[in-house]
């Protein structure tokens, strides 16, 4: 078997569901695995690789505060980074030392974007997209900074039309086409999975029919079930060299 190699999901609520994979609340909370760490079983098994995820909840509730947008992560990890954590969060200095891979993600409220403001701020936590730019590319310096750890980092969320205006979308939409056209730089340690893609399937909403209803822009657990294998996909063809030519969202070409 191939040197173990240790791989960490950053998520909440969105993240979740596609880390259980299907598997209702009800199994998982008894103790059933998810389905993501099962297919990663199956594929060490089958490969003769050790490749072993694992996940958390980061940021925690308490005491930092339950939000994961761009701005919490630049909090944690650019404007407090070293080897304390901030706020019991761990800074990028010291989940480096014991991960090979760490993936994160924002939830849905990532596109309740508020209009542009008059100057951009990167110490903000005001939803626009030119304070998301200003953050973004702070994180992206700073990943640079650790070129033997891979990152992969998720799509914004979408929302379902009825819990977002047109110009919300519209606008989260222009900010995932920058992260994945002008952010995502080949050749380098920084990697993107498309969630936003398999949400949207190329419109601007969250199609009902994936969606827990039409009113909860969290994952329904049949589409989670049929896409965490993209995720797990992309996650190996990171791993194995293949991040800048395989499908972004993880589908077999």
């Amino acid at each position: 078997m191939s040197e173990k190699y240790n791989i960490l999901f950053l998520h909440h609520s969105t993240g979740n569901v596609i880390w259980k994979g299907g598997v209702s609340k009800l199994k998982y909370k008894i103790g059933k695995t998810g389905n993501v760490q099962k297919w990663f079983s199956n594929y060490n098994h089958l490969n003769n690789t050790n490749y072993a995820i694992s996940d958390r909840f980061f940021p925690a509730r308490d005491p930092y505060g339950w939000n994961n947008y761009p701005f919490d992560y630049y909090t944690i990890w650019v404007k407090n980074s070293g080897d304390q954590p901030y706020k019991q969060e761990p800074t990028l200095e010291m989940l480096t030392k014991d991960y090979d891979m760490i993936i994160w993600k924002h939830c849905f409220p990532v596109g309740r974007l508020e209009k542009s403001p008059d100057s951009p701020d990167i110490n903000s936590p005001v939803k626009t997209i030119e304070n998301y730019t200003l953050q973004y590319n702070a994180l992206k310096k700073k990943m640079h900074e650790f070129p033997e750890t891979k990152f992969i980092v998720w799509t914004g969320a979408a929302l379902v039309e009825k819990a977002t205006t047109e110009e919300q979308a519209r606008g989260m939409k222009e900010f995932v086409t920058w992260v994945k056209e002008e952010w995502d730089d080949p050749e380098d340690n920084i990697f993107i999975w498309d969630l936003y893609q398999l949400q949207t399937e190329g419109e601007i909403y969250f199609k009902n029919e994936y969606a827990e209803s039409e009113v909860n822009p969290h994952p329904s657990d049949d589409f989670a079930r049929r896409i965490h294998p993209y995720f797990c996909q992309r996650i190996i063809d990171v791993i194995e060299g293949r991040g800048d030519t395989g499908n972004i969202t993880g589908e077999l070409k």
